[in-house]
């Protein structure tokens, strides 16, 4: 698929031989990109009084093979350009049904897209990276700190020296100064992106550290300094932020460090155990 930043574009080159249907088409996206973005073909069509058929012949002449493309073209095109306020008023089903049906079912697609765009070299490389690293950092800001203290949480049971910056007592850019060659930075940032994380990977590239992203597309701000990029989808369904997919690709990685390194985490898991029965951690079986 052709970047998605040149939607625009490919509507101003083709303009003159739209049709006068595809014209109004082309229009409505120009004025209006925030609402067309969520919308079906059908219910594009059927807001400026087109055919879905007429819909589907315009991506079609834009060069999009069908119109899921142009739809993820333009979300992509919006995504980090939408303030909360706007995907709030864009998203107009009340019904409480409705909604939990529509959230996991676009929670069931950004996993089955994250399967099918996910680059699988890209995602070994990753998963030697963390074996071989002296130190790990990982850091994600605003919604993105659940993904990052969720991996940071499973990786110090398997490894040492895993350290989860996030804004507290002390700066992020303190928790990072010693970050060195050796070391690897794990950035998380879905949209809309936060400028803090982008900061400090910059800080770490400068010193020679390996920068790992996990985001959601190639033209995320992240992926500017990154060494290694793993691609997971949050397309949003309302104006909260769809981290499934993301968070099902770190309990990949997690999953395929483990059984890399599992004689070592044996043993840690058994001394686990013994510690959780003894004070009484959690919970005991029934008998």
């Amino acid at each position: 698929m052709a970047k998605t930043d040149d939607l625009i574009k490919r509507i101003q080159d083709n303009y003159t031989k739209l049709s006068k249907s595809q014209k109004i088409i082309a229009e409505y996206i120009i004025n209006h990109y925030d609402k067309a973005a969520f919308m079906t073909a059908a219910k594009l069509g059927a807001s400026i009084n087109v055919s879905e058929s007429t819909v589907v012949r315009f991506a079609n002449t834009l060069g999009y093979n069908g119109y899921p493309e142009l739809q993820n073209a333009l979300q992509e095109l919006i995504k980090n350009k939408l303030t909360t306020v706007q995907r709030l008023e864009m998203t107009e089903e009340t019904d409480e049904i409705a909604i939990l049906n529509n959230v996991l079912k676009a929670d069931i697609e950004n996993i089955k897209e994250t399967i099918n765009e996910i680059n699988k070299d890209d995602f070994r490389r990753v998963v030697s990276d963390i074996i071989n690293a002296t130190k790990i950092y990982i850091i994600g800001s605003r919604s993105s700190i659940v993904i990052a203290e969720y991996l940071g949480f499973y990786l110090n049971l398997i490894r040492e020296n895993v350290s989860v910056v996030k804004a507290g007592v002390s700066d992020v850019f303190e928790q990072i100064l010693r970050v060195s060659e050796n070391d690897l930075v794990i950035g998380i940032g879905f949209p809309r992106y936060s400028k803090r994380t982008l900061d400090v990977l910059k800080y770490a590239k400068s010193q020679n550290a390996k920068i790992v992203t996990i985001t959601d597309s190639l033209i995320s701000p992240l992926t500017s300094v990154a060494d290694e990029i793993l691609i997971a989808k949050s397309n949003m369904a309302s104006f909260v932020d769809s981290l499934v997919a993301p968070l099902s690709l770190v309990n990949a990685l997690v999953v395929a460090v483990g059984l890399k390194e599992k004689e070592k985490i044996t043993d840690t898991f058994e001394k686990l155990e013994s510690i959780w029965d003894e004070y009484g951690v959690c919970f005991s079986k029934p008998n």
